[in-house]
């Protein structure tokens, strides 16, 4: 009876490693110090120069920069209206319980209006009212002056450590897609949730998410991704792959390798360098492209043209496969699961993926029929045993 009480009111175990923490932690300090040294720089002595709430929104801007709480726009705006809703019940209403809690209550609809939402503003509206003779004398002033200057030096400060600790900040809000945009989305988009629909999840949630949209669309993407290799990751490349590969060389003359396609009946060669290790790979449709693909009346002849040696050491006509090929192409390792794969091939339209070994030496290639075949075979399989 008890356990499952305390259960429902204790948190959840978090997921931030202890480097994570060290870098929040430390942050909050180098932060606040930055913000308390410039503003007693600039207020003086005398003034109040550090208010309360900066301690708060150091949480959420070291802690949680990806937060659309902890954005630039929500720190700044949302503590310096928050401060002049305190102020402004100050005046008409003076010190005392009621203008308290009004004030938080006005700061939370201001903040909601104006898009700035963030936690400690609450906390500034309610020091306004109940912080003391100094205050309620700087009047709107406290907010103009202590709030505004700490509020921006602690979202500076948070821009330069968090970017240099590793985390984007400020965190991009990205527009979510139109609705009714009539592109087709990309293959693997046709496939589980689409934008859309997070979208019209969220507008029925109607309720605040500490979260930004694109990290929850990140987050449910990736989720999807790790349910597939839980069904077909212990498929790799290595067990699916072909291991008789044609290969070319960097210098190898384009008329040879095109023999070497049409007689292997491959539509792909991988180009190494002299070690074996992956530098390029030439398709069939390198050939057409260099070949003009905008008069398909003259391409067999252009194709030929592009095929046959010109017999000049120096010239613009293509003579050899490294003047053509795809350099740096996109390789996969002996153990990599097949369903990392299907991102490239579908939306990146990769046709073949060279796989390599420990020391990064060809030791295969892949295609999107492999692929296919594999997850075909991994599906059927799955159905029969299900039966």
């Amino acid at each position: 009876m008890l356990k499952p009480l305390l259960e429902r009111w204790l948190p959840l175990p978090h997921t931030a490693s202890l480097s994570e923490r060290l870098r929040a932690c430390t942050g909050a300090m180098l932060g606040l110090l930055l913000t308390a040294a410039c503003s007693h720089w600039l207020l003086g002595d005398a003034a109040i120069y550090l208010v309360a709430p900066m301690g708060a929104s150091a949480v959420l801007l070291f802690c949680l920069p990806a937060s659309p709480l902890a954005q630039p726009w929500s720190v700044i705006g949302g503590n310096v209206v928050s401060g002049l809703v305190g102020a402004a019940c100050v005046r008409w209403l003076g010190p005392g319980m009621a203008s308290a809690a009004l004030a938080s209550c006005g700061a939370i609809a201001a903040m909601f209006a104006l898009r700035c939402l963030h936690p400690p503003g609450g906390a500034v509206a309610l020091t306004t009212v109940i912080g003391g003779p100094a205050v309620h004398a700087a009047g709107f002033g406290f907010a103009l002056g202590p709030v505004l200057l700490n509020s921006a030096v602690m979202v500076l400060g948070a821009v330069l450590y968090n970017n240099l600790s590793g985390r984007r900040y400020p965190h991009a809000q990205h527009t979510p897609p139109n609705p009714h945009a009539t592109r087709d989305p990309l293959p693997t988009g046709r496939l589980g949730f689409q934008p859309a629909d997070l979208d019209a999840v969220l507008r029925q949630y109607g309720q605040v998410l500490d979260v930004s949209r694109d990290d929850l669309e990140a987050i449910i993407q990736q989720t999807e991704m790790r349910a597939y290799q839980r069904r077909f990751g212990q498929i790799r490349c290595a067990s699916i792959m072909s291991r008789d590969v044609v290969t070319v060389e960097f210098g190898t003359p384009l008329a040879q390798a095109w023999q070497l396609m049409q007689h292997h009946r491959v539509a792909a060669l991988p180009v190494l360098n002299p070690g074996r290790r992956v530098i390029g790979i030439v398709s069939q449709g390198d050939f057409l492209r260099h070949s003009g693909l905008d008069d398909f009346t003259s391409l067999p002849a252009r194709l030929r043209h592009l095929l046959r040696p010109s017999g000049r050491s120096h010239g613009d006509k293509p003579e050899v496969v490294g003047q053509i090929m795809t350099a740096r192409p996109q390789t996969a390792a002996l153990d990599t699961p097949i369903v990392d794969l299907v991102p490239l091939m579908a939306d990146s339209g990769l046709h073949h993926i060279p796989v390599v070994d420990e020391a990064g030496r060809c030791a295969g290639i892949l295609s999107q029929s492999d692929l296919m075949a594999a997850l075909y075979e991994s599906r059927l399989a799955e159905m029969q045993q299900a039966a």
